[in-house]
């Protein structure tokens, strides 16, 4: 099913469908992962339903783990007669009986027999009514299931574009300073080698100059940083099923900020690394329930 919003993984439904003889009644609970996992708890009444109730499913939902559970309530208050089967019935009085030497405290329970399985005769169901039924209340405990998981997502795109957007504040921190940084490391080594050496090498300065603004050069990792931010603002707005792309984005932004860390030659650039990982990990946190 074509879906453009954000959702979550987390979520629950219910809902109940009558019929002439009794209650349809769904709830279905949906937590985080990595797949598309169904767990039908159903009546034998309902089992020939189960592969048009995983397709509908499937149609529906990409990923998470979902327990559903359908329970067949006959109608209260139902006065129509009680029919026993009279043969089994005396069946189970008859294998009783054979049973009841073996033990002196054994003794047969009229209303016993009556619970067993089949001697009272069920109220005759419409099978196609009762179908009808069970799909109804499924696609409605489905699509509360659907609507929650949405509103949860919103708020979850919410919380990651915030923290996109302090990702990018860092970024533009960072470049702001670059200049002053690589220009202060500069001068630094230039005083540096001038107490060390008796006759300056300028040449040799120079070289090392130039290895040291390598080194501390996080330009390409700045760029990296902000293609990240644009993916990941493109994806959210695209919505549907992301969560394995934004995943993916998580670590891409972990890997540019370890680089940056790795690179600080400044207190600056080592405190705007240190903001970065707390961003990112507070994301990816939460992406981790994203359909």
């Amino acid at each position: 099913m074509a879906n453009n919003k954000v959702r979550s993984m987390t979520a629950f439904g219910r809902a109940e469908v009558n019929y002439s003889t009794g209650t349809a009644i769904w709830e279905m609970r949906s937590v985080n992962h990595r797949y598309l996992e169904p767990h039908f708890r159903l009546p034998e009444a309902a089992r020939a339903q189960e592969p048009k109730l995983r397709e509908q499913l499937r149609q529906t939902l990409n990923r998470g783990k979902l327990e559903m559970t359908l329970t067949l309530k006959p109608v209260s208050g139902q006065t129509a007669a009680i029919e026993v089967n009279q043969a089994l019935a005396e069946q189970l009085v008859k294998a009783a009986s054979l049973v009841a030497p073996a033990s002196d405290s054994l003794a047969l329970n009229p209303l016993e027999i009556l619970k067993w399985p089949g001697v009272i005769a069920e109220p005759e169901t419409d099978a196609d009514e009762q179908a009808s039924a069970i799909l109804d209340g499924f696609k409605q405990a489905l699509q509360q299931v659907v609507d929650n998981r949405e509103r949860e997502g919103a708020e979850l795109a919410g919380f990651i574009e915030a923290r996109i957007k302090g990702i990018s504040e860092q970024v533009g921190q960072v470049r702001a300073l670059l200049p002053q940084i690589l220009e202060n490391q500069r001068e630094k080594l230039r005083t540096r080698l001038a107490e060390l050496l008796e006759e300056v090498d300028k040449d040799r300065i120079e070289q090392e100059i130039a290895v040291l603004a390598q080194k501390a050069d996080v330009d390409e990792e700045l760029d990296r940083l902000d293609a990240h931010v644009n993916e990941a603002r493109r994806v959210l707005k695209n919505g549907g099923a992301i969560g394995r792309r934004l995943d993916f984005l998580m670590q891409e932004f972990n890997r540019e900020a370890n680089t940056l860390s790795s690179k600080s030659v400044v207190t600056d650039t080592t405190q705007a690394a240190v903001e970065l990982k707390v961003l990112i990990e507070q994301m990816r946190e939460q992406v981790q329930n994203i359909e």
